[in-house]
């Protein structure tokens, strides 16, 4: 079966079996009266819902309110600093990482959600767990988590693994084709006999 169109009259099944970009998917939420805020998987979830139900849930991203009134934006920032509910990743900050770690300083997704796990910690607590980040990805079996929505950079990565002869170019080949046909958009061996 060839991917159907996504509309308000596709089945759950079908929804389920195909791979949908993120703009399709607010397409379908803008059509229907869905909420388009939020990440992937939160709108797969309000769409699925939907599908089974007919019912309209409203978006359940929440900010969390911080107790803190640091401004990081302002802040006098030092190795003491504590980091704060409210900690922002901002031009403040990236100034003092830059000062205390030097010109190669990056942010990073790890690092980032080390930040936020780390409530109550000091930055140069941070300024350390970045250095055994970064350490981590010299090493050349290292490879970082990708998160669940980014089905298109799992499915390259395994490929190039598994295909170290084949370039970028087969992979997005094989990609379209696989996403493109009922099923999971995992990598399989079997991909390179799709036509």
């Amino acid at each position: 079966m060839d991917k159907p169109n996504l509309t308000k009259d596709i089945s759950l099944a079908d929804f389920n079996d195909f791979y949908w970009l993120k703009q399709e998917l607010v397409d379908f939420c803008k059509t229907v009266g869905l909420p388009t805020t939020g990440g992937k998987i939160e709108i797969t979830n309000r769409i699925r819902h939907y599908l089974s139900t007919g019912t309209i849930i409203k978006s359940q991203t929440v900010k969390n309110k911080s107790t803190s009134t640091f401004d990081w934006n302002a802040e006098l920032l030092s190795p003491e600093t504590i980091i704060t509910d409210s900690y922002k990743n901002g031009e403040n900050v990236r100034r003092f990482f830059l000062q205390e770690i030097g010109s190669h300083f990056s942010f990073n997704v790890i690092f980032m959600n080390w930040i936020k796990e780390n409530v109550g910690k000091t930055l140069g607590e941070a300024v350390i767990e970045w250095h055994r980040i970064n350490e981590l990805k010299k090493d050349k079996n290292y490879e970082s988590e990708i998160a669940p929505q980014f089905e298109y950079n799992k499915y390259m990565r395994a490929f190039l693994k598994d295909n170290p002869d084949l370039s970028s170019a087969d992979a997005m080949k094989y990609w379209k084709l696989k996403s493109a046909k009922r099923g999971t958009n995992e990598y399989e061996k079997t991909d390179l006999e799709l036509k």
